[in-house]
């Protein structure tokens, strides 16, 4: 089976420390902890930025040329940039992008509509547009991620278009309280949607977290983990590092028999230059 590439998304933008005590919030603290995610086995770091003092969400492009060049200059780790704005906040489509100017190797390709965080997560075609057409310049592989089987369609319809391109890779999001159920009937019919030769991987939001992993990691499939979908690190326990996450889930795959894609590996997978 091919080896599991592991996605730490090590902040996010909505949980703050009055839920999620041990959350990142600066640049230095959110560099920290991709590097023991990294060191840990993860391949990929997912990034959000966010206010120092408040803790909000931001797409400060300064905020992310001080997380993004530290990885670049003390890791091999491939850097996966959101793009996804603050849910109920309307940012201007070009604010959404400036995380691009630093090219990373990946970036979020949110492909549709949702509510989400109390508000609505606005994709609308003409942002994905935009988003497809910068990231294909800039040679920035898309995360396409899908919080419902309708986002697969946008994805397909847009890569038919010329706008996507193969090898696809599609992050399901399961488990949000408007999205796709975290149940393995769903992740299995999003997996049956998808095009022969594309690259998948699962997060299970909470409870979900581990038994989506688990489906993932028999199905040959990759993992998404971390504190931006799941604080606890078991039932009434928090997590202190988003690396526990990532050293569990070694530990499991090892002892299943499936070996921990490195970055350069997982580059290969995902048809990234190494």
């Amino acid at each position: 089976m091919e080896k599991l590439i592991i996605n730490a998304a090590v902040t996010g933008s909505r949980n703050l420390r009055d839920i999620a005590p041990y959350i990142p919030y600066t640049p230095e603290e959110i560099v920290q902890s991709s590097i023991e995610c990294w060191k840990a086995g993860a391949a990929i770091v997912h990034i959000h930025v966010r206010d120092p003092e408040t803790g909000l969400g931001e797409q400060d492009p300064e905020l992310f040329r001080q997380v993004v060049e530290p990885l670049r200059e003390q890791t091999d780790v491939i850097v996966n940039l959101t793009t996804s704005g603050i849910a109920g906040r309307n940012l201007p489509m070009a604010d959404r992008l400036k995380s691009l100017e630093l090219k990373p190797d990946m970036a979020s390709f949110d492909a549709g509509s949702i509510n989400l965080g109390g508000g609505v997560f606005i994709n609308p075609p003409d942002f994905l547009d935009l988003a497809a057409g910068q990231m294909k310049r800039l040679k920035v592989k898309p995360e396409i991620e899908v919080f419902d089987s309708g986002m697969i369609t946008t994805a397909l319809a847009m890569k038919k278009k010329g706008q996507l391109e193969d090898p696809m890779y599609f992050q399901f999001v399961l488990g949000t309280p408007s999205g796709a159920v975290a149940t393995p009937q769903s992740l299995l019919h999003l997996t049956e949607l998808i095009p022969e030769g594309s690259i998948w991987s699962v997060t299970g939001m909470g409870k979900a977290h581990l038994p989506m992993s688990m489906m993932a990691l028999a199905m040959g499939g990759h993992i998404r983990l971390g504190m931006e979908d799941n604080l606890y690190y078991e039932r009434g326990v928090l997590a202190k590092t988003n690396a526990q996450f990532v050293e569990r889930i070694v530990r499991i795959s090892e002892e299943y028999g499936r070996g921990i894609a490195s970055p350069d590996e997982a580059r290969k997978i995902l048809g990234l230059p190494i």
